[in-house]
C-alpha cells in the first residue's frame, strides 16, 4: 500500500508519494490535469490512498482521482494542523486523519447556486451607495428629491434617476450606474427562480420555511449547508457547526463566555441571524424569548441566543420530519416568500 499527500492549488498540485514505512518513493509537481495525474501516478493507483485538505477547490481534485480509481481523504483544515504540530507523520497509515463531510454533487451545486445570488446582492447593494454617493455631492433640490430610502429603487425611482438634471460627467456616470443596476436586478431575478426550483425540490427547506423568520431563500440556504441532519449525533454539534455557541475559558475554577467561535459555518450563521428580526415579529414565544434577554444580556446577545433557538427549533423540525408548529398553534402557510 502506498500512501500520497496533496498540496492542492488552483492550477497545479505537489504529490509526494510514500510507502508504508513512511520513506519517500516518489514527489513532484503536477498540473491539474488527468493526463499528466495518469503519468504521475503510473504503477501506484492500484495501491494507492491519497489525503487532501479541505479547499475552495478540493472536489475538483477528488473527482479526478477517484475516477482514476484512488481512494481519497478529505482531511479538515484546522483539526489537521493538530496532527502537523505533533510531528506525526504515520497520520495516514493509522488513520488519524480527520474528515470533513463529503457533499454530495447536487448539493455542491445547490450551494453555487445560493452562493451567487449572495454575490450579485452584495453587488447591487455597492451600486446603490455609489449612486446614493454620487447625489449627495449634488444641489439641495436634487438632494430632497432622491432623498428616499424605499421608493428611489423601484420601477418609478429607476424613472425618475434617468431623468434628474445633473452636469455631463456626473449624468454619465450615474446612467451607467443605474445601466448595471438594472443588469443585476435581472441576475438575482433569475437566480430567485432557480432557488425557487431547489426549495420545490427539497423537503427539508420546505420544512424550515414553516420555522418563522424563514422565507424560501434562507429556507434553502439553511438546508443545503445542514445538507444531512443524520449527520449531527446531539444538538450541541449542530450548534458547534454554525458557530453559535460563545467562546470560552476557565480561570480559578470559573467558567468565563466570551464572543463568538471563530470557527463555524459562516453562511449558516449568517442566515440564522438574519432570520432572527421577522422571526420576532411573526411569533409570540420567540418575541418573549428574545425581549428577556435582550433586558439583561443587550441586543447582539439576545440576537444570537434567538439565532440558536431557531436552530434548535430546525433540529427539531429536520430530526422529527414535521412542520414547526408555534406555542399558540399556528403553523404558517407554505408560500414562495424570499427573505
Amino acid at each position: 500500500m502506498y500512501y500520497m499527500g496533496i498540496d492542492h492549488h488552483k492550477q497545479s498540485s505537489h504529490l509526494t508519494i510514500l510507502d508504508e514505512q513512511g520513506d519517500t518513493i516518489k514527489q513532484g509537481h503536477v498540473a491539474n490535469k488527468r493526463v499528466e495525474l495518469e503519468s504521475f501516478l503510473d504503477g501506484f493507483i492500484q495501491d494507492l490512498k491519497a489525503v487532501i485538505e479541505a479547499g475552495r477547490s478540493t472536489y475538483t481534485m477528488v473527482d479526478l482521482l477517484e475516477e482514476l480509481g484512488v481512494e481519497v481523504l478529505i482531511a479538515h483544515p484546522y483539526q489537521i494542523k493538530a496532527i502537523a504540530c505533533a510531528k506525526i507523520k504515520t497520520d495516514i497509515r493509522m488513520n488519524m486523519i480527520p474528515e470533513v463531510y463529503r457533499r454530495r454533487r447536487e448539493n455542491q451545486q445547490a450551494q453555487r447556486i445560493l452562493r451567487n445570488r449572495m454575490f450579485y446582492v452584495q453587488i447591487r447593494t455597492k451600486i446603490k451607495n455609489k449612486i446614493r454617493a454620487l447625489l449627495a455631492k449634488q444641489g439641495e433640490e436634487i438632494r430632497q428629491l432622491t432623498d428616499v430610502k424605499d421608493t428611489l429603487f423601484g420601477k418609478k425611482g429607476i424613472e425618475v434617476l434617468k431623468q434628474i438634471n445633473l452636469s455631463e460627467k456626473d449624468k454619465e456616470i450615474l446612467l451607467s450606474l443605474v445601466d448595471t443596476l438594472e443588469h443585476i436586478q435581472e441576475k438575482i431575478c433569475y437566480s430567485d427562480k432557480l432557488i425557487k426550483k431547489l426549495y420545490a425540490e427539497s423537503p427539508e427547506a420546505q420544512r424550515i420555511f414553516t420555522v418563522p423568520g424563514f422565507g424560501v431563500f434562507l429556507a434553502v440556504l439553511v438546508a443545503t449547508e445542514i445538507a444531512d441532519i443524520g449527520r449531527f449525533p446531539s444538538l450541541s454539534k449542530l450548534h458547534s457547526y454554525a458557530g453559535v455557541i460563545p467562546s470560552t475559558h476557565s480561570s480559578g475554577g470559573k467558567i468565563y463566555h466570551g464572543h463568538l467561535v471563530n470557527e463555524g459555518n459562516k453562511r449558516l450563521r449568517w442566515g440564522l441571524i438574519e432570520a432572527v428580526w421577522p422571526a420576532t415579529m411573526k411569533d409570540i414565544s420567540l418575541r418573549i424569548y428574545y425581549q428577556k434577554r435582550k433586558a439583561s444580556k443587550g441586543a447582539n446577545t439576545a440576537k444570537v441566543a434567538t439565532a440558536r433557538r431557531l436552530l434548535s427549533i430546525i433540529y427539531s423540525v429536520l430530526k422529527e420530519e414535521r412542520s414547526y408548529v408555534s406555542s399558540i398553534g399556528n403553523k404558517r402557510p407554505a408560500a414562495f416568500v424570499l427573505n
